[in-house]
């Protein structure tokens, strides 16, 4: 897994991008103590339920690998000339 360039900052862009996407769909309400790694666990799931992005294997899914799979979301929804992608 190749780390993307800017990855940290679409990982909070995709953080802001799926919270907003599931307050508005009606499935959660994200609290201020939620941590990021809560926070990225249920917008991974929920975006795999969506199916808006690909599940990764069953043995493979970590905080790390669900990261990458945000932000690699959060890069695709982004105009091209957007700064986190030069």
């Amino acid at each position: 897994m190749k780390k993307l360039k800017h990855e940290s900052e679409l990982v909070k862009e995709a953080i802001l991008a799926g919270m907003k996407y599931g307050e508005e769909r009606g499935v959660v309400e994200f609290e201020a103590t939620d941590s990021a790694h809560e926070k990225i666990e249920y917008i991974y799931r929920l975006l795999v339920h969506d199916k808006l992005i690909q599940p990764l294997p069953e043995d493979q899914i970590s905080q790390k690998s669900m990261r990458h799979r945000l932000a690699i979301w959060m890069s695709r929804q982004l105009p091209k000339d957007h700064p986190l992608l030069k």
